[in-house]
């Protein structure tokens, strides 16, 4: 039989793909393709979440759909058995019988002296159903309410509330006891607010004193988020350099031109802006660390730290110093927009130079941030706060805004970094400068 014609009888196996450059295993988060249905290239066949990302995975091979090798909901490698595809009731037993034997191959051997049996061969089925949750644990046990010396079999209370309550027409059954033992006491009818406390007796106490959790299995993102900045935090000789800016100017210079101009440009787009200026200016800062060299970047891609629910994703901005402040913001929130969606694609966060953390709408004032390989620097921006500054000799209230420069010490020093803050502060105090290299 020749090799085409082999190809033509033979099931083949479709592998976990790599969807981006980090991914080292995906998440099948759905099967839109059961077993026995006709796939032709082109066809969407599973939703698989990526470290960054739940994206459509097509098909580039035809056939009928024969074995789902990953669960919903289950992860696996990158190139493992994602699913075979044949023609309709072919065996392909056999492709996964070799799957199983290259693993044994593989695997290392602990005792030489005594040679591993190979693993048995998966058995050819539908896909299965995800493994039942375990069963919650149960919550210690709460020792019963003992009676109060007022004869009160139901809960304790000191003779003090309960005169209290009295007086004060307050149903005991409804007031959340704050005391030793869930004892109700004088703080907690003075602090009664009717319908604040619904549950009643030793059983309204017990719900709350008894221990409980629970525990959720950690997501393709999550993961990358802890071992990229596990990296990042023990690897990078990290130190941070704060400033303190006089926000006075950008926050009538963003009234005018948002007045004028109708838009909604916002203190973070001066902030990305002025970043990227300052950039241009201090290539030093604007580099990566390669461990044989560093290299300098002539082009400014700022990534922009955006909250999802499961961590955090960051876009970039690529060329961001020849870019409006409009240009900027309808950028930003089209990311924020498609990341919450999870809609970004690899191009989307890929190939930034420097990344910027901004937690001032969350009434952050100041914070440190960790550096976003293979960035040298993060810059952490915090809110405005209203606080006395001197001007001219005389004390006056002021809007400041402190930021924080997280620099790779084995690529930026104090000094370089410093330079690169001074001349950042500069262009956000005097927006007209920062507006003059652009329109707006």
């Amino acid at each position: 039989m020749t090799t085409s014609k082999l190809k033509q009888t033979m099931a083949e196996i479709v592998r976990m793909p790599k969807m981006s450059d980090t991914m080292t295993e995906g998440v099948v988060a759905k099967w839109l393709k059961k077993v026995g249905d006709s796939i032709k290239p082109g066809d969407v066949v599973a939703e698989i979440e990526t470290d960054k990302a739940t994206m459509e995975f097509e098909s580039y091979q035809e056939g009928v759909l024969l074995y789902q090798g990953v669960s919903e909901g289950k992860a696996a490698p990158v190139d493992s058995v994602l699913a075979v595809l044949g023609k309709a009731g072919e065996e392909y037993q056999s492709l996964l019988d070799a799957e199983a034997a290259k693993a044994v191959v593989k695997a290392p051997v602990a005792q030489p002296a005594a040679p591993a049996a190979a693993a048995p061969a998966p058995k050819p089925a539908p896909v299965s159903t995800p493994a039942p949750a375990p069963a919650p644990q149960p919550a210690r046990p709460v020792a019963p309410v003992a009676a109060s010396s007022n004869g009160d079999q139901r809960m304790k209370v000191s003779p003090l509330a309960k005169r209290l309550a009295n007086e004060r027409g307050i149903d005991l059954s409804q007031v959340q006891g704050s005391g030793e033992h869930g004892r109700i006491v004088k703080r907690d009818i003075d602090w009664f607010k009717p319908g604040s406390f619904v549950a009643s007796g030793a059983a309204a106490v017990g719900a709350l004193t008894q221990e409980s959790f629970e525990e959720i299995a950690v997501s393709q993102m999550r993961k990358t988020i802890a071992r990229r900045l596990g990296e990042s935090k023990f690897t990078a000789p990290h130190f941070y350099l704060t400033i303190s800016i006089d926000m006075d100017a950008a926050i009538s210079a963003r009234e005018s031109i948002n007045a004028v101009t109708g838009s909604k440009v916002s203190f973070n787009d001066f902030v990305i802006k002025a970043a990227a200026a300052a950039l241009r200016q201090h290539p030093k800062v604007n580099s990566s660390w390669l461990g044989d060299t560093i290299r300098i970047n002539h082009h400014v891609n700022i990534g922009v730290a955006v909250a999802v629910e499961e961590g955090l994703l960051v876009p970039v901005v690529r060329f961001a110093d020849s870019k409006t402040l409009r240009q900027i913001n309808t950028e930003v929130k089209a990311y924020a927009q498609r990341a919450k969606e999870k809609k970004l694609q690899p191009a989307d966060w890929e190939g930034s130079t420097f990344t910027i953390s901004n937690l001032g709408m969350f009434g952050i004032e100041e914070f440190t941030a960790i550096i976003n390989p293979p960035d040298a620097c993060i810059l952490a921006v915090g809110g405005i706060s209203q606080v006395p500054v001197v001007k001219n000799g005389a004390v006056v209230p002021g809007n400041v805004m402190k930021v924080t420069l997280s620099c790779d010490h084995r690529v930026v020093d104090g000094a370089t970094g410093s330079d690169f803050l001074r001349t950042f502060k500069g262009l956000m105090e005097n927006p007209v400068v920062l507006l003059g290299q652009a329109s707006i």
